[in-house]
């Protein structure tokens, strides 16, 4: 998505009338995580750390450790330190909402970040995750045209789980129509967590007598626990999706245990969410975040809101990701002999 740097046009704003600026004043951005087991939020944090200092900017944070109750602790110790500005990824969106009215008491503009908080106080910043859902399946459909499916979704508190698994539905349902293919078993996974994931796909293994096709795995660690599991019953390399573009994943994609990882580049994410966080503590309207686009969610919530483009990595592209260094070679074909470009 193309967009000027906001923190271009905030180096020249701020330092004249912008209030949040004023004086001596820093801006401090503080950014509540729901947790770092994910491989991928460690770079998000970097990104919004290098666009905050980019800009002047100080950061500060907190693990709430996949506690929703903690996150909202959290959130208030943020406020207590004096941020500017929040940058929210949300444990349970449900139970976000009185963070959300403690920071708009206090006048601080709230960031949700690649998660949905639905709330119109806050800027929503994320991936298009129904077109997530739309590469994972496609992907998934094209390598295993019929047969029996799995699908492993993303955790129930989550908003996503749901946006992904409605693409993932639009890809599929014509087939499912034409008894192509069936879906014979369909979970959550409580925290994203990968044991769960696995767990899950013991379960749906055993119900079925190993007799599943494909699996549609919402994220790179829920797939993980997926292969981790297929592999316990000698069925690795069946079609299985992902996403994020975690480093075991794309080995796995190598190694033709994983079929796609649809890569959202998170260094694209956290540098949009440290500068966007900058410009609302500058006085920036909501609406007037460049690039900002009036959506509404499925709830009806109209927001103000910025989707970035993910990529489907196969085995038929994983020289993007190496290009991009996003990953190194050496760490991409781990393990991989005679395996796609650039394992060749």
């Amino acid at each position: 998505m193309k967009r000027r740097t906001l923190v271009a046009a905030l180096a020249a704003a701020t330092c004249l009338t912008s209030p949040a600026f004023a004086g001596s004043h820093s801006v401090t951005v503080g950014v509540s995580w729901s947790n770092f087991q994910e491989e991928r939020w460690k770079t998000d944090e970097a990104a919004i750390k290098s666009a905050l200092e980019a800009a002047g900017a100080s950061y500060v944070s907190a693990d709430a450790q996949s506690s929703s109750s903690k996150q909202l602790s959290d959130v208030e110790s943020l406020i207590a330190q004096g941020v500017d500005a929040l940058i929210i990824l949300a444990q349970d969106a449900s139970a976000i909402g009185p963070a959300v009215q403690a920071a708009a008491d206090e006048g601080i503009p709230v960031v949700a970040y690649d998660r949905l908080i639905e709330d119109p106080r806050a800027f929503y910043l994320t991936f298009d995750n129904v077109e997530v859902g739309r590469m994972q399946a496609r992907a998934v459909l094209e390598a295993q045209p019929e047969g029996n499916y799995v699908m492993i979704k993303g955790s129930a508190t989550d908003p996503n789980a749901d946006f992904l698994r409605g693409g993932q539905q639009e890809v599929l349902q014509e087939a499912i129509d034409a008894g192509r293919i069936t879906i014979v078993g369909e979970s959550y996974t409580d925290g994203w967590v990968p044991a769960n994931a696995q767990r899950n796909m013991e379960q749906i293994l055993t119900a079925n007598d190993n007799n599943v096709d494909a699996v549609v795995a919402s994220n790179d660690g829920t797939a993980g626990g997926a292969v981790a599991a297929l592999e316990a019953q000698g069925m690795a390399g069946i079609p299985v999706s992902g996403q994020d573009g975690d480093h075991a994943a794309l080995n796995r994609i190598a190694r033709g245990t994983q079929t796609v990882s649809v890569w959202k580049d998170a260094r694209d994410l956290g540098r949009a969410a440290g500068e966007i966080a900058v410009a609302l503590a500058g006085g920036t309207a909501l609406a007037d975040v460049d690039g900002a686009m009036e959506w509404t969610s499925p709830a009806g919530t109209t927001m103000n809101a910025m989707f970035l483009e993910p990529v489907p990595i196969t085995a038929d592209n994983l020289t993007t990701v190496t290009d991009a260094g996003w990953i190194s070679v050496d760490v991409l074909c781990q393990g991989v002999s005679g395996g796609p470009a650039p394992c060749n």
